[in-house]
């Protein structure tokens, strides 16, 4: 049998291996983010506390600037990793998977600063982060991976180069991690920061990640690291809100659905656009209609302001736009180019009859699912139907495919009202429990977690030096 051969048996048999598990836990976060200073070492007392409680998993976002050796990014300090060594062994003596993820990597990260090259784009940038997975592949080779598993890459973005670059980065990280351990269980982030997954990896046979964040204006409110409007977050969402967003608002910019679209002749009233925008509507798998808007241009237009700040034209768009449909099962309305645009109202008219669908203009709010029923737009509130749209619909393809999945970080952060927050995770667990999706919460200790969160509206039991939000452990254990 050809070296390719075996390799690929070996691969196959990880992969199969890895879909009879379901692991629920936590991010420990003690080595995610290095600030110059050593790290305080993984605390015996939660691998403790996780076990009691009957969960099986940590994920361990890791940044690589703990071990370098003088700060040079391909000579590491292995005295810097006894911390890691520790927490490979807690997890080992508490009977609870270990996944390590590199949270910065050389030449790519999420967090602030960004790195100094690019790893998609850099041949050095790639060697030295193979460099890394290499070293801890060799590190801990002989660990099962019932007890260790590898997450490559956290959250890779969506621009084009990335995308196009992400299975030969993949490729390469899981070549020299199987040079010294054929057998490791590993896992990467899917793109668009974990939203969707990536086709292009799935003859790689290996797991993919997701996130638990959307809508962001539930997830993220008020957090300083994202630019999000200042207003209530709701749950379940409404259906009908404004604007629509274009790629560069991701993860907002997501269409309007409705289901069940009769035929018939469908009006456009919008509000404000800004900048040259195109809408587009789409059903049975083909493009219905474009509709070019730009503030000024042709139609009418009123309150037309160049915004400085952004360098855009903005305006509202006094006109509206008719088009003849077909009845399809699910129409969507999406900027397929641009920035945004505002909607007051669709009106669908059908034979003697004309329907109206009026708009909130709520910014940062995202469109919920629409059905048409009983002659009518109805808002779909349930927060299920959310979940299974825009969270698990997306990975449709990995899933038919067999590709193991979990949830890598889910949470809502501490100012997002914790009743609301309750139920939305309550939403999110039933779907993932269905799909037989493992999840991991961001954090254990902190802002998003169930210990010592900051929250001001959770009535807090006192545990073992803590605060505990027994409520939300409650829920997570039933899930």
């Amino acid at each position: 049998m050809s070296a390719f051969a075996i390799f690929m048996l070996v691969v196959l048999s990880c992969c199969a291996h890895a879909a009879d598990v379901r692991w629920r836990g936590f991010n420990l976060v003690e080595m995610c983010v290095y600030s110059g200073k050593p790290t305080e070492g993984f605390r015996e007392s939660d691998f403790r506390m996780i076990q009691e409680w009957g969960f099986n998993f940590v994920r361990i976002p890791l940044d690589y600037r703990f071990w370098l050796k003088d700060g040079q990014w391909d000579v590491m300090d292995e005295a810097k990793l006894v911390p890691l060594d520790r927490c490979v062994a807690l997890g080992k003596k508490y009977h609870i998977h270990v996944q390590l993820c590199l949270h910065r990597i050389p030449g790519y990260t999420v967090a602030k600063p960004a790195e100094a090259r690019d790893l998609f784009t850099d041949d050095e940038a790639l060697r030295v982060a193979c460099v890394h997975w290499r070293m801890l592949a060799k590190r801990y080779k002989g660990i099962p991976s019932s007890e260790l598993s590898f997450d490559l890459l956290n959250e890779p973005g969506d621009r084009a180069t990335l995308a196009a670059n992400y299975e030969r980065v993949a490729t390469a990280f899981v070549t020299a991690i199987r040079a010294e351990d054929p057998r490791r269980r590993i896992l990467t982030d899917g793109l668009a920061w974990g939203t969707r997954p990536a086709p292009s990896l799935f003859k790689l046979g290996i797991g993919q990640a997701t996130r638990g964040y959307l809508p962001m204006t539930v997830s993220h409110y008020r957090a300083s690291w994202v630019e999000l409007p200042d207003q209530p977050p709701i749950w379940p969402p409404h259906g009908a809100v404004s604007p629509l967003y274009g790629e560069g608002k991701k993860p907002m910019n997501q269409p309007l659905t409705i289901d069940a679209m009769p035929a018939g002749r469908l009006t456009l009233y919008p509000s404000t656009v800004s900048g040259a925008v195109i809408l587009q509507g789409e059903g049975a798998g083909r493009t219905l209609f474009t509709l070019p808007l730009e503030p000024g241009q042709q139609g009418r237009w009123t309150n037309v302001v160049f915004k400085s700040e952004w360098q855009i034209t903005q305006g509202r768009c006094l006109s509206e736009y008719s088009f003849d449909i077909p009845a399809v099962e699910r129409f969507t309305l999406r900027v397929s180019k641009g920035d945004w645009v505002g909607l007051s109202k669709l009106v669908l008219e059908v034979p003697g009859r004309q329907i109206p669908l009026y708009f909130r203009e709520e910014w940062g709010k995202t469109n919920g699912p629409i059905r048409f029923q009983d002659r009518a737009f109805q808002p779909v509130p349930r927060g299920e139907d959310y979940v299974r749209q825009f969270c698990i619909e997306p990975w449709r393809e990995a899933i038919d495919k067999g590709i193991f999945v979990m949830v890598g970080e889910f949470g809502a952060y501490q100012h997002t009202p914790h009743p609301l927050t309750l139920q939305w995770m309550e939403d999110c667990l039933k779907i993932w429990s269905e799909q037989q999706w493992g999840w991991a919460l961001w954090n254990f200790r902190g802002s998003f977690g169930i210990l010592d969160s900051g929250r001001q509206d959770v009535q807090y039991e006192d545990y073992q030096g803590h605060r505990l939000d027994r409520q939300m452990l409650d829920l997570l254990r039933r899930y």
